[in-house]
């Protein structure tokens, strides 16, 4: 299983990013996947996932109508579209995927990781 997160770069204030994430060795299962940032000198934290349906999504309120998540079982792919971005979205973002056909949002639930991707916002 593998999971690769891509799409991250620098961006002032206001602008946008789509990350996207692509996962291997999941086709054969169903599964959510999810978003979780890292900020310098902070903890994990949950930015968003999506059921493997790809209709039901759920975020943290720190970015609740700023990003949206999609995905495309066909591809395997992920994307998290950012909108709006602030200085304090800066962090490494990572991917991963948990079996099971609900939504998950602590990283414990999470079976699966990729490397990050960092997205820096200047102010």
């Amino acid at each position: 299983v593998q999971l690769q997160a891509s799409g991250g770069g620098m961006v002032q204030a206001g602008g946008s990013l789509r990350l996207s994430c692509a996962a291997s060795g999941l086709s054969s299962r169903s599964y959510a996947l999810g978003w979780f940032r890292r900020a310098p000198g902070k903890e994990r934290e949950f930015v968003g996932t999506v059921k493997y349906s790809g209709g039901m999504t759920h975020y943290a309120e720190s970015v609740r109508g700023r990003f949206t998540i999609s995905r495309d079982n066909a591809k395997n792919m992920m994307f998290l579209q950012m909108n709006s971005l602030k200085p304090e979205d800066t962090a490494v973002y990572y991917c991963a995927a948990a079996a099971g056909s609900g939504y998950y949002i602590t990283s414990n639930e999470y079976d699966y990781w990729g490397q990050g991707t960092q997205v820096t916002v200047s102010s």
